[in-house]
């Protein structure tokens, strides 16, 4: 049984939500982020990365970067650049990339399932990553940016997806800056809304695509809010936190894909002699780079040369996280020849979201790098079965795309 609830939101006045809409905050490193902020001081990145109003001087986690982002976000709702909703709603959000369309529906999931694994988790979370958003959110009493949820294909609410687009128009239709296109329906009938509750209700599990340290630290938030009203009651939006959910059939996860800097000390031929062990070895006759089609296979790029590599049979595995191609791939190759043990920590590796492109791959080699892998991406039903085996997945196992965008849906919740 998942508590999927709607909600009171915040959201752009309508005409703003095209310069307010912003990518989630950690696809920026400090630069890049002023930047953006430079050239548009409304989008939402201004206050999900408040240093940005600060010089170099000023430390990223400071607490005058976090006073900042309270008083940037009380001064955007005074002075009209968001409005409230006057009672609780549901909402779409469909994303368009390439022609290929995701429609999620907007609520706030419960942080009691979360604690329960009725919510499942596919990674684990560093606490020094959790405690910038535990600070965020403290500071703002509200979440900004959603947690992207999926849950297994439902007719229902397919169904009140479909009537919600064919009946109304969007509450918001805009392209950004990257192409990918943005629509949202609002979901006030009361009758929608109760068919809404009772689907997710009626699921014995949701899972967490993307945003694990956002969702970690919502709860750490909560619990925070707990201490501090003993008698609360589970009905406060603190036990909440702001989700987008999608049907698993309408998502697409990218390849993740792996260059190193070096042979670990192995001449060329010696390398190749070492993974002819657990792979099967060819070098690509065909001009371009290699993406593999099918699980178990893997694109190598070396002195200027792409190979194909094919796990042997003996070293396939059924476990559903020993049998996952990174897995596969760290465990027959990463490890034991270039002596990568923790891809976490080891700076001799780097991870490439195949949304760059495999050209993204040479590049690297012809700069800091000397060794690439493309990778088969991971499946949905590959994720679904690690979470329901209450494991974790490798690192850097899952690039999901197109990207949420933050301050389109603001969850508040009480100090």
């Amino acid at each position: 049984m998942a508590v999927v609830k709607p909600f009171r939101a915040y959201r752009p006045a309508p005409g703003k939500e095209s310069v307010i809409a912003a990518l989630p905050y950690d696809v920026y490193n400090r630069a890049e982020a002023v930047e953006v902020v430079k050239e548009n001081p409304l989008s939402f990145l201004a206050i999900d990365r408040a240093e940005t109003s600060f010089g170099p001087e000023v430390d990223t986690y400071a607490d005058e970067v976090y006073d900042k982002a309270r008083v940037l976000y009380e001064d955007r709702k005074a002075d009209g650049s968001f409005v409230q909703e006057e009672s609780p709603c549901y909402y779409l959000y469909e994303l368009i990339m390439d022609g290929r369309s995701q429609t999620g529906i907007v609520g706030c999931a419960s942080v009691d399932d979360y604690e329960s694994g009725v919510i499942k988790k596919h990674e684990n979370t560093r606490a020094d990553k959790e405690k910038d958003r535990i600070r965020h959110v403290d500071s703002l009493s509200a979440q900004t940016g959603p947690i992207f949820l999926a849950h297994r294909k439902n007719e229902i609410l397919s169904e009140v997806k479909a009537q919600v687009k064919g009946e109304n128009a969007p509450l918001y239709d805009f392209t950004s800056d990257d192409g990918i296109t943005h629509k949202v329906w609002k979901i006030e009938d009361a009758a929608l809304c109760e068919k809404i509750a009772k689907a997710f209700d009626d699921m014995d599990a949701i899972y967490i695509a993307d945003g694990h340290h956002r969702c970690a630290s919502a709860v750490r938030v909560s619990h925070l809010r707990r201490d501090a009203k003993p008698d609360y009651t589970g009905q406060e939006e603190f036990n909440f936190f702001l989700s987008v959910l999608f049907s698993d059939d309408e998502l697409k996860i990218f390849d993740y894909n792996r260059v190193v800097k070096d042979l670990n000390g192995l001449s060329v031929d010696a390398f190749l002699d070492k993974i002819d062990e657990a792979f099967v070895v060819e070098k690509c006759a065909q001009e371009g780079c290699f993406a593999p089609k099918e699980k178990g296979t893997f694109g190598m790029y070396l002195n200027d040369a792409w190979y194909q590599l094919t796990i042997k049979d003996a070293f396939k595995s059924d476990d559903p996280v020993r049998g996952l191609d990174v897995a596969l791939l760290q465990d027959h190759l990463l490890g034991p020849v270039l002596g990568i043990e923790d891809p976490k920590t080891d700076k001799r590796i780097d991870f490439v979201g195949g949304i760059r492109g495999l050209g993204e791959l040479e590049r690297r080699c012809h700069t800091d790098c000397v060794l690439a892998f493309s990778m088969y991406p991971t499946s949905m039903a590959e994720l679904f079965a690690v979470a329901d085996a209450g494991l974790l997945m490798p690192p850097k196992s899952t690039w999901f795309e197109p990207k949420l965008r933050s301050g389109i849906f603001i969850h508040e919740i009480e100090r």
